[in-house]
């Protein structure tokens, strides 16, 4: 035994000694996966004791010690005899008394191992006490006493990993925190009062006070008798204790959120804390006391905000401090103050009247935040990431803007926005800052949720103010975005489009790419809220297009696309397809341009086509389809488009963004044609498959996946043969690329596969069963089994379900004439790769498959458990061989084993689901225990 011990731990030393080196990766994982297996071992208790205990052991294994008694403490108490609990205990303690000087690190393990076995163990039955006992009396340990009562609600409270059920639960906790309550608030007093007590042991308490708050354990009307309230207070006038102190009083605030059972404390708490509101001039020069200060007023201020409406004298002064807090220029501190104003100003909402002085407080705040929205004067004085910071931070500070407007009314607040840009207009042009102007312009963008469609006040004068603004690319880019963000008030407004679409028209003309970007959303935004009234203007964007078009980036220039695309889909059916048709015809004529090109094409060339094949999708997505029977002006249109589509991909199939581009043109055809699309469908798919063949491009197998689910039903036998061809050829080139690359090479191919399959198995059983294809169809999708890509995984199992459980595969006195074919075809195939494929089912559940893939796996397994019981009992027992440890424990898999024999057996063949799901959970636990500590930090 001893020899056995001395082994493992020298094999643990120099497992850990690969960390202290530079190690390649292999050695690191290797060292890494050996010390997770070694923990879980019940060879580790007494290892970890005997290194624990061991002067001469390095500092890297006593922490490693330490940490595995809290591991194993956690989840493999079950390994200790009962008549040894209280024994580990006692060596728990005695390895704590020996450490009580540190260091920190093995402290902290071993007070966690001792509070999760306190929690485990109702025969300690005086846990906290005895802790106190051993570790109280001397001023040297109470230290380390102070760490274990601060981890104690922590661990009790935090840690769902301990299996503990809830009835056990309740009865431990009460015993260890509720019950002690009151001794603990009686013993961080007296340590506070102590002669000589240091500032790290009076910051320890804190921490400790801190912890029983946020556990809830603490009963606030004792709280309120003890002199830890004040000197809580009393301490944020202490540099070293102030961190420390805010928290504490941050916490005692919110556990008096229940306002009437805790008023007496409340009236303690309040006067202190409006007390400090002096402080935010006194220490204006130091951000980190201001941050703590901000801290506590906001606490305040949403823990009592009932009591501020109520009792607005008294408690106005927190509203103050916080208005205060939020006019703060360290921006990273102003956000703490948000949530009160929020929330005061949803409760505000629902009442009749309030006091004046909160209109005052919102008014004021409106200013502040609009003033923290100013850019500063010289942007190239800030880094790329501080202005990207900046501008996700003015969308925060918008939301505040909406506050205001429920309090203050959207009316009130845009005009006050609006003021202050015409005031700054007021001034002569030479001392107006643009930050002036930008700002309360993006103070209305943000208000704009707020404003009522049928403003008459305040709207309209922000409208007309919008031509008259100065031409700079800020100022022009807020105002084009107000626009976007107003247009369903100009909807009900149209008097105002021209004037918009003259506004918006010069915005594309700006050189600074953000202001054209701009451009192109209000223009999308105009035509998708004000179609109807903008069928009128639609020659003048077709002409926009022919002569500006060109020159705009192609996002820009597909957001125009978009724009008309909305204004088309207002139009009556018959205007509708005609202007569709303009519009695509001239995106066509530049696909067949390039088509007939004798000459080499340049990448340029085939770019501008791409964008072309960009643009016309998404005219054809918003567009949307025409019904069952199409307009005239669409009725030879699928074959003229398909025509020139088919050359087309025919030589640029090669180039994989056109290839991407066209086979989603062709998905919206497919829903603009429909039915019509069906004299072309068996020629599209022979394209497709031949591309695919020649590029293994997978777009070209997804569009198929397409075709299949919208025309599978059909009976032509010219289509039902480009199934079973593309089929074929598609699975023999899977097969092919499955010889030559690793599945991880291929995710997307794999994927757009398997959902073809997926529509040929439903839609078209005949070709999926009966083709030769179908056993190396199936052996494929066992390969998209070992990826760790989510919908792949689902798809594939998806797949197998629907194989697995076809109707096919149930006894029947009178199967339809193809059953016995498709059952046949089934049969073979799992005879030749069960085994395989229970191999990958098992290992995916145990490893990478997707948390939610559970119940899918659960079918397939009972399937399998029903048809091929025989085998199954044969298969496991190899199969579970190969199942790594560290996913699916030996104990584990030897009772899965037990388990489906004896459903098997029995013919209970619904009970090997719960044999899935215990396997599933022991694996997750398992999984999850090994990511708990990064042991190379050991």
């Amino acid at each position: 035994m001893a020899d056995n011990q001395s082994a493992n731990i020298q094999a643990l030393l120099s497992a850990l000694n690969v960390f202290t080196r530079a190690p390649d990766k292999t050695s690191l994982e290797n060292a890494n996966s050996w010390l997770q297996d070694f923990q879980h071992s019940p060879e580790a208790w007494s290892t970890c004791n005997v290194l624990l205990l061991s002067p001469d052991a390095p500092p890297a294994a006593k922490l490693f010690a330490a940490q595995t008694f809290r591991s194993k403490v956690t989840y493999d108490l079950h390994q200790v005899d009962p008549s040894n609990l209280l024994p580990l205990r006692d060596t728990l303690v005695t390895a704590l008394e020996r450490y009580q000087s540190g260091p920190k690190t093995i402290i902290t393990q071993l007070c966690l191992a001792l509070s999760g076995l306190a929690l485990q163990l109702p025969a300690w039955d005086n846990a906290l006490q005895s802790i106190v006992e051993t570790f109280g009396a001397n001023p040297v340990t109470v230290p380390v006493l102070l760490q274990f009562l601060t981890i104690l609600p922590e661990e009790v409270s935090g840690n769902t990993r301990i299996p503990v059920t809830d009835d056990e639960y309740r009865e431990r906790s009460t015993k260890l925190l509720s019950d002690n309550s009151e001794q603990v608030l009686e013993l961080l007093s007296m340590y506070l009062q102590a002669t000589g007590v240091t500032h790290a042991v009076q910051s320890q308490i804190f921490d400790c006070l801190r912890s029983w708050l946020v556990a809830g354990e603490i009963d606030m009307p004792a709280f309120g008798k003890s002199p830890l309230l004040a000197f809580a207070f009393e301490a944020l006038a202490s540099e070293e204790l102030f961190d420390s102190a805010v928290d504490v009083v941050c916490e005692m605030i919110h556990e008096t959120q229940e306002i009437d059972d805790n008023m007496p404390v409340i009236e303690l708490i309040v006067p202190r804390v409006i007390a400090l509101k002096s402080q935010l001039e006194d220490k204006k020069d130091d951000p980190e006391k201001i941050r703590g200060y901000a801290k506590i007023f906001a606490e305040a201020g949403e823990t009592y905000r009932l009591l501020i409406l109520q009792h607005t004298d008294t408690f106005y002064p927190i509203v103050e401090a916080i208005g205060q807090c939020s006019a703060y220029p360290d921006l990273d501190i102003v956000p703490i103050t948000f949530p009160f104003w929020m929330r005061l100003a949803q409760t505000i909402g629902k009442k009749t009247t309030i006091s004046p002085l909160f209109g005052e407080a919102y008014k004021a705040l409106m200013a502040v935040v609009i003033r923290h929205l100013h850019f500063p004067p010289d942007l190239a004085s800030i880094t790329g990431q501080e202005a990207d910071n900046f501008r996700s931070f003015r969308h925060v500070m918008g939301d505040t803007l909406k506050d205001c407007c429920l309090v203050l009314g959207a009316d009130a607040c845009l005009l006050s926005a609006y003021g202050l840009i015409t005031m700054a207009l007021s001034r002569s042009p030479q001392s107006i800052s643009w930050q002036e102007i930008e700002a309360p312009l993006f103070a209305m963008r943000s208000m704009g949720a707020e404003v009522d469609v049928m403003d008459e006040t305040a709207v309209p004068k922000i409208m007309d103010l919008i031509p008259s603004l100065p031409i700079h690319p800020r100022v022009r880019y807020a105002a084009l975005l107000i626009i976007s963000r107003y247009t369903e008030w100009i909807n009900r407004h149209p008097d105002y489009i021209a004037y918009q679409l003259q506004y918006i028209s010069a915005g594309f003309e700006d050189p600074d790419s953000e202001v054209s970007a701009a451009a192109g959303q209000a223009l999308k935004y105009l035509c998708q809220d004000c179609k109807q009234h903008l069928i009128e203007f639609l020659p003048t964007l077709h002409t926009f297009l022919t002569t500006t078009g060109a020159k705009l980036a192609q996002d820009d220039r597909r957001q125009v696309y978009e724009a008309i695309a909305y204004v088309i889909s207002a139009m009556s059916m018959e205007k509708a397809a005609e202007s569709l048709r303009t519009f695509s015809l001239d995106i066509l004529s530049q696909i067949h341009a390039i088509s007939s090109k004798t000459t080499a094409v340049t990448k340029q060339e085939l770019k501008e086509v791409g964008y072309g094949l960009e643009n016309l999708e998404v005219m054809l997505h918003v567009v949307g389809p025409f019904g069952d029977q199409l307009p005239a002006a669409c009725q030879n249109s699928c074959q003229e488009a398909w025509s020139i589509f088919d050359t087309f991909i025919s030589k640029f199939a090669f180039d994989y963004d056109t290839s991407e581009r066209v086979t989603r043109v062709l998905r919206h055809g497919i829903t603009l044609f429909g039915e019509s699309a069906l004299s072309v469908a068996s020629s599209v798919l022979s394209r497709m498959v031949t591309s695919f063949e020649a590029t293994g491009f997978s777009s070209f197998l997804w569009i198929s996946g397409k075709f299949v689910g919208r025309f599978g039903h059909e009976s032509d036998p010219v289509l039902r043969n480009a199934f079973q061809n593309i089929y074929e050829r598609a699975t023999n080139k899977v097969v092919s690329l499955l010889q030559s690359k690793d599945p991880r090479d291929i995710p997307d191919v794999l994927e757009d596969y398997v959902q073809l399959l997926l529509q040929l198995i439903r839609m078209a059983p005949d070709v999926f069963f009966q083709s030769s294809a179908f056993p190396l169809a199936f052996r494929a999708t066992m390969a998209a089994l070992t990826l760790i890509h989510s919908d792949l995984v689902f798809a594939s199992l998806d797949l197998f379900r629907d194989i697995l459980t076809h109707e096919s595969l149930t006894p029947s006195s009178s199967p339809p004439p193809k059953f016995p074919i498709y059952s046949s075809a089934i049969k073979a195939v799992m005879e030749k790769e069960g085994f395989e494929f229970v191999g990958y089912l098992l290992s995916g559940l145990v490893g990478d498959f997707p948390e939610d893939s559970t119940a899918i796996v659960v079918t397939i397994f009972r399937a399998v458990a029903l048809l091929w019981s025989t085998q199954l009992v044969a298969w496991l027992p190899p199969i579970l061989q190969q199942l790594p440890p560290s996913s699916a424990p030996n104990q584990v898999k030897r009772q899965f084993l037990l388990d489906v024999t004896n459903s098997l057996n029995t013919a209970q063949y619904d009970k090997v689901k719960y044999s899935i799901l215990a396997l599933h959970r022991a694996s997750r636990k398992a999984r999850d225990r090994r990511r708990v500590t990064p042991l190379n930090q050991a």
